[in-house]
């Protein structure tokens, strides 16, 4: 069946209630390297992805050379969904991670999360044009407190969405919440360079010739400039995994690919 289900449509639950945060962290007061306040960068970063969602899967292959498929397949190779499992794709948008799990495990109840109605509408067209019609759930919906029940899904991934989270504690809390005992959170994410030699390069490409592309292919540098900057925010692999603890996830790992251009965070929910 696919629906769509806004935040509005569904009471916060009494459990997720008690996990409100009392301070924000340091990235929700930044929009790449402007200081704004923490709705306004809400705001901006679905202005955004509303501006880039039509050239948005171009812009991936062109940007990556068309390495994030190989990322998210890897990605997708360590979840490996078991048969008939319920699984949430958080900043779902276009739905590569969605349908990369439905050819795994098409038995499998999968819903694409995103807060931006543009980007999954892009998904569903996709979802259409290769015959998956009626085989996945959609919901927009903030990260931060999602309309999905306490304990209903087996898995929940989140694939270079985490970044620009304004809260990514309540994020992290949230899709514990979410997740049943004994479930597991995935992360993809652009992250911090762990090979010197390469961190020249990358910021060369990073600040010179990422916003070029976003100018002359989406007609839109500023979105590209701030993603690039959004990354150099992000909190480091270590960071990120105490956070991970924190939020009650156990037996945290991550794994960088491409030398900590990216990198898979892993987390259980307690049995």
């Amino acid at each position: 069946m696919t629906r769509y289900m806004t935040r509005s449509s569904q009471k916060k639950s009494p459990s997720h209630a008690k996990h409100e945060p009392t301070q924000l962290a340091e990235e929700s007061g930044w929009f790449g390297f402007q200081p704004v306040s923490p709705e306004e960068k809400t705001a901006r970063v679905r202005k955004v992805f509303h501006s880039v969602a039509p050239q948005y899967d171009l812009m991936n292959d062109l940007m990556s050379g068309g390495v994030h498929r190989l990322w998210k397949r890897r990605f997708v190779d360590m979840i490996n969904p078991a048969p008939d499992q319920d699984i949430l794709d958080v900043a779902g948008g276009t739905g590569d991670i969605a349908f990369l799990l439905h050819k795994l495990s098409p038995t499998s109840r999968i819903t694409l999360c995103d807060i931006n109605e543009s980007m999954l509408r892009v998904g569903r067209d996709r979802a259409i044009n290769r015959g998956f019609l009626h085989n996945f759930n959609y919901v927009v919906g903030n990260a931060e407190c999602l309309p999905v029940p306490d304990n209903s899904q087996d898995i929940y991934t989140i694939s270079f969405g985490l970044r620009n989270v304004t809260d990514i504690d309540a994020a992290l809390r949230d899709a514990y919440r979410i997740l049943k005992p004994n479930g597991r959170f995935y992360c993809l994410e652009f992250s911090h360079v762990d090979f010197k030699p390469l961190q020249k390069l990358y910021d060369l490409y990073s600040f010179s010739i990422l916003p070029k592309l976003g100018r002359y292919v989406a007609q839109d540098e500023q979105s590209y400039q701030y993603l690039a900057e959004s990354i150099r925010k992000f909190p480091t692999q270590n960071a990120l995994k105490t956070r991970m603890e924190q939020a009650g996830f156990e037996l945290c790992s991550f794994h960088n690919l491409t030398g900590g251009i990216v990198a898979i965070h892993v987390g259980h929910k307690k049995a």
